[in-house]
């Protein structure tokens, strides 16, 4: 019998295609491979594969913008680079109960005429190979999403997060700086601390972070769904079954990710970002409240904005699109223009 979800993945692949984009396997050492949507300059006909001798040639349309943006215009309008190298770089990074592109299937559209935009597939997810490393912390999934940008020619980009997703894009900021211009993250912490896990599962009455996020049955998934939703939605029993069978995948490794997010933050303290930070919230987020983002903020300083949107939990990107996109684009467009500014 045909997988409703997996039938639904031919059309959401032409409608990245036709937005630009094109899939492009990364490898960043022999047998690990991350499979990243990108901007189409990077492929070939149908897609390719970069290897780690590949880089210089990746980096043809990857991040001139950056060194564009700097040169001087020599007083002459129209003299600065156009095309696809001088557009800023978007990086899109998933949560956990699916890959890139079907997480941001209804953001990555409104973003592609004006950015460079990179959709990667975190190791155990999608199309991304696995890894013979032992390392399952988020820090291990920012360092492979920071390789792949460079293989691609990446050196300066935003990075938009969400859920685990903002767990590894906050790693990737605090790591390097060089390479994260701003955040825009929603339903996300900076750590899962044990105090955190705690009492969000307490909050929720699951027993643990993988009861709730690596559902097994039918029962599981629709509570899942309960509580990452504002809005009771109704869905026939067979799509939450195939909604099982495709998108948990890979469950021993994605247990130890789970696994991974507490064993790193045990000991973690509130880091010190560079970058501006924008925090886009469900104003009815179950998993990660409104006042745990208040929190947040207050602990991230000056640099950090805190938007919410009304009417939205958890996946208020697939709940709220509209909302969400138009305050992700505020926001992108504010950190854009800043930095032309400095740089005029």
């Amino acid at each position: 019998m045909v997988n409703l979800i997996e039938a639904q993945k031919p059309l959401l692949t032409g409608m990245m295609r036709l937005a630009g984009l094109r899939p492009i396997d990364v490898e960043l050492e022999p047998g690990t491979t991350m499979h990243v949507w990108a901007p189409k300059h990077h492929a070939g006909k149908k897609g390719t594969t970069i290897s780690p001798h590949d880089a210089s040639a990746a980096a043809t349309g990857g991040d001139a913008a950056a060194a564009a943006a700097k040169k001087p215009s020599g007083g002459r309008r129209g003299s600065r680079r156009k095309g696809p190298e001088a557009k800023p770089n978007v990086v899109l990074i998933h949560g956990f109960a699916a890959e890139g592109n079907v997480t941001f299937q209804f953001n990555f559209g409104v973003l592609v005429s004006r950015y460079n935009v990179y959709i990667p597939d975190l190791l155990f997810f999608g199309k991304s190979s696995r890894t013979d490393s032992a390392d399952r912390s988020p820090e291990f999934q920012a360092r492979c999403v920071a390789a792949a940008l460079a293989r691609l020619g990446v050196a300066r980009c935003d990075v938009v997060g969400f859920s685990y997703g903002g767990m590894v894009a906050f790693k990737l900021a605090e790591a390097r700086p060089d390479l994260v211009r701003s955040l825009a993250v929603s339903g996300s912490v900076v750590a899962m601390t044990d105090a955190v896990n705690r009492e969000t599962m307490e909050r929720l009455g699951a027993g643990s972070s993988a009861e709730l996020l690596m559902p097994e049955t039918l029962q599981g998934l629709k509570a899942l769904f309960s509580v990452s939703m504002y809005r009771k939605m109704w869905f026939p029993d067979r799509m939450y079954k195939d909604y099982l069978k495709a998108m948990f995948t890979n469950r021993k490794e994605r247990l130890e990710l789970l696994q991974g997010l507490l064993d790193s933050n045990m000991d973690a303290k509130m880091p010190t970002f560079q970058q501006k930070i924008m925090l886009i919230w469900g104003e009815e987020d179950k998993l990660f409240d409104i006042e745990l983002a208040k929190k947040m903020k207050e602990q991230l300083g000056e640099k950090c904005y805190l938007q919410g949107i009304p009417k939205a939990g958890h996946l208020l990107h697939l709940e709220r699109p509209c909302a969400y996109n138009r305050q992700l684009g505020k926001f992108l467009a504010h950190v854009n223009s800043q930095e032309t500014q400095a740089t005029s």
